[in-house]
């Protein structure tokens, strides 16, 4: 990215905010504890780039399309937006063999240095309990044998995998097509970590919401006692709030339900919510995965586009587990061609939809969502918790954030994030 000389006399890290004058030019940056006197005051330095964890597609590409993917337009596109992004994909059961193929070019390609901004490969299902906007097409129950393959792709960069913890039970739409002896959950979850995939739990019933969490706790105790071949958190969650059994009205989405919005806000007392009654006031599921999230035994995904969740109980979900804890997903998908299904807009948001009236997406970019968070009076460092210190800690670990010389990184004067290297 071609700019002028950027400074600024704050470095902003994930231990802390400290003076040091930081300068961009000759396409290179300069550290140094002297500050500088031409550096704006308003402005800060981060050493690194936002993570844009769920994606669904970016410019005109759709991510579940992986055959027709050239992953390094996709890199260039998301060096054009400073950003390192993690494509979701939707898989169908016939594509598996394509997949894992695909998954070997994508590993060969970041060894060599290709794609340094794209961090790594996610799958959003195939087993789903209850797929609300994702593709029916790309909903099955994996074989051993299919979930072998789905593992092995662990080592070539597939980062997590979201299912449903409670697909195995009766209320789940996959329920009645298993067959006997179809294997547990403890045995998903551990075939997948111990290959280095985590489980991100999503897509719940609203059969039985207890059951549902104590799902959650069964597979985040699966996941600890797996041998793990790398560092970070073990298990995340998909968005919080969205296809979860709920006690709250959690989004506002037409011109009605905003009229009723901020008495029905009011009537939550959301700053009464607190971890020991959460289950009362949300709901069994989402408190489970607060309470673990608060825990630092899961990292929980949060949207902040003000229409998948409102933006107060967003804001009030991140008090309670911590910043540290949790990421912003955007489920942004920039083409309304998604994992074979043409999708559509409606007036009153900016979501896009299924043919049934299924919310399927979003639209909003990381920018976007990123100066939503602002505007909700969040202080900068927990942003950059949200939007990419969390996302380094769960997924890269090895990236030293803290480094003296760091090699790309963020300007963000008067609000506007400019990203180099």
């Amino acid at each position: 990215m071609k700019t002028t000389m950027l400074t600024a006399n704050t470095s902003l890290s994930p231990e802390r905010t400290r003076p040091l004058s930081v300068t961009w030019s000759d396409g290179r940056l300069s550290v140094s504890d002297a500050p500088n006197a031409d550096a704006g005051s308003d402005g800060y330095f981060v050493p690194s780039l936002p993570v844009e964890v769920h994606c669904h597609g970016l410019g005109n590409v759709d991510f579940s399309d992986f055959s027709r993917m050239d992953l390094k337009e996709l890199n260039e596109a998301a060096r054009a937006e400073g950003i390192v992004c993690i494509p979701t994909l939707y898989l169908r059961q016939e594509r598996l063999d394509g997949f894992v193929g695909f998954m070997g070019e994508f590993s060969r390609m970041r060894a060599d240095g290709e794609l340094p901004h794209i961090g790594a490969i996610a799958l959003e299902g195939p087993l789903v309990a209850s797929f609300g906007g994702t593709p029916a097409s790309s909903v099955w129950a994996p074989s051993r044998a299919e979930w072998e393959k789905l593992a092995s792709c662990g080592p070539l960069g597939l980062v997590y995998l979201m299912v449903s913890p409670d697909a195995l039970t009766p209320g789940s739409y996959l329920a009645p097509a298993l067959p006997t002896g179809y294997p547990d959950l403890e045995w998903i979850v551990t075939t997948l970590v111990e290959r280095g995939v985590r489980p991100a739990l999503g897509h719940f019933t609203r059969e039985d919401p207890q059951l549902g969490a104590d799902c959650v706790e069964t597979a985040i105790g699966a996941a600890e006692a797996a041998d793990f071949p790398g560092r970070g958190v073990r298990v995340i969650t998909d968005h919080l709030f969205n296809e979860m059994p709920l006690l709250i009205k959690h989004a506002f989405r037409t011109s009605r339900a905003k009229a009723e919005r901020d008495a029905v806000i009011a009537s939550y007392d959301l700053p009464s919510w607190s971890l020991a009654d959460l289950h009362e006031q949300v709901g069994p599921v989402p408190a489970a995965i607060i309470r673990a999230a608060h825990a630092g035994r899961i990292t929980a995904c949060l949207n902040f586009d003000g229409e998948h969740v409102d933006f107060a109980i967003a804001k009030r979900a991140v008090e309670l587990a911590g910043p540290s804890n949790m990421m912003l997903m955007t489920d942004r998908s920039d083409t309304p061609d998604l994992g074979g299904q043409h999708l559509h807009r409606e007036a009153e948001n900016s979501l896009w939809y299924q043919h049934e009236g299924v919310v399927a997406a979003g639209t909003q970019p990381i920018d976007q969502q990123i100066a939503n968070v602002r505007g909700l009076g969040v202080p900068e460092s927990d942003i950059w918790h949200l939007v990419s210190f969390t996302a380094h800690r769960t997924f890269f670990p090895d990236v030293d954030l803290l480094a003296r010389e760091p090699q790309r990184g963020c300007f963000v004067i008067d609000g506007k994030r400019i990203a180099v290297g």
